[in-house]
């Protein structure tokens, strides 16, 4: 089968790998269609990192993917050849402490397709466990379909912040994630929104996912626009989707005493220094948010329902065989580049 392999930093090359046995008891394999390019991916292409994490070269990045069931192992039911699935890549044990109290995503044993030493999905291939195929309506097309994976950490990012309707939220970095946090906030009711970014086409996106007040980042400051225009001191709720040590401590500024932050995106850096006592005087609850909990299937129906404009995100579909180009263009974020989603060939 034909995988895209990560060799090195900005080096990604499509080789020839042996394809997968047939699956074993409790197993599917399937098909790769479409897989989406996460901002960890993009890490991982420039840095060779995510945070703290190194990459181990040679490695198979993508973990947004949908695929067709190709065939199922003994034991399993419910899913047919030619089904059309999303596919999840962390694979929880579901016996430590975590899992068997509801954090499955802190899983102490969790197997994450796409971390170094698990190949993920830029690959024609995959077998997994049946319960990480999920059934997809026919009627939504791959490329929107990957967006469930970012979609449902966006939902958890909404079970952590506990936002009310009426609130109001600031979400900076208008990416994949951002522009889903931005619709899933005016779905969870905040009746005031502000996305900031530095890139303009993002913004406008951002405008289309719900936001009330874009902000060019680098045009202006945004904790002074934001707190010119909010009456009670600062939002009620702020997002960091951008993984910038900026960004985050420009949420702890535009954040309101006793409100919520939520820290989303990954930064580059090992070490982030915080306006700790910004933090401290307004006795703010600051929240990471890792990855996604169990939100997949509810990701699912939103798409399918088309509760937000989901097709405007992804903007670009590149091949397999183009996906040095994908990763070149979100390097600076090219083009209008929103989500881009890399399509595998029959």
């Amino acid at each position: 089968m034909q995988a895209a392999q990560l060799v090195g930093v900005r080096d990604l090359r499509v080789v020839d790998l042996p394809s997968p046995p047939d699956p074993g008891p409790g197993e599917a394999q399937v098909r790769v269609l479409a897989v989406g390019v996460c901002g960890s991916d993009r890490h991982q292409y420039l840095e060779g990192a995510i945070g703290d994490a190194p990459a181990r070269f040679p490695q198979i990045l993508g973990h947004e993917p949908v695929g067709l069931v190709l065939h199922a192992g003994p034991g399993v039911s419910g899913l047919e050849p030619g089904m059309p699935a999303a596919l999840e890549p962390a694979i929880y044990c579901g016996r430590c402490e975590f899992c068997l109290t509801g954090h499955h995503n802190v899983c102490k044993n969790i197997r994450f397709l796409s971390n170094p030493g698990e190949p993920g999905f830029f690959r024609e291939f995959v077998n997994l466990p049946a319960e990480n195929v999920l059934p997809l309506p026919p009627s939504l097309s791959p490329a929107i379909a990957t967006l469930y994976e970012p979609l449902a950490v966006a939902l958890n990012a909404m079970k952590l912040a506990a936002i009310r309707p009426g609130e109001s939220a600031a979400v900076f970095g208008a990416g994949p994630i951002g522009l889903l946090t931005i619709a899933m906030a005016r779905l969870s009711g905040a009746t005031r929104i502000y996305a900031v970014d530095r890139v303009p086409a993002r913004l406008e996106l951002a405008r289309l996912m719900g936001a009330d007040c874009v902000i060019d980042f680098s045009a202006a400051r945004p904790d002074q626009a934001i707190l010119a225009d909010t009456s009670k001191g600062g939002v009620d709720v702020a997002f960091e989707a951008a993984g910038s040590q900026e960004s985050l401590n420009q949420c702890l500024r535009v954040t309101r005493a006793a409100g919520r932050v939520l820290m989303i995106g990954i930064p580059a850096e090992v070490t982030v220094a915080l306006e700790f006592h910004e933090m401290r005087r307004k006795e703010l609850a600051l929240l990471n948010v890792r990855r996604q909990n169990h939100n997949a299937h509810m990701a699912i129906r939103l798409l399918a329902e088309s509760r937000f404009p989901a097709g405007e995100i992804v903007t670009h579909t590149l091949p397999l065989a183009a996906v040095d180009s994908a990763f070149r263009l979100l390097e600076n974020y090219e083009d209008g580049v929103g989500k881009a989603v890399i399509t595998v060939p029959d």
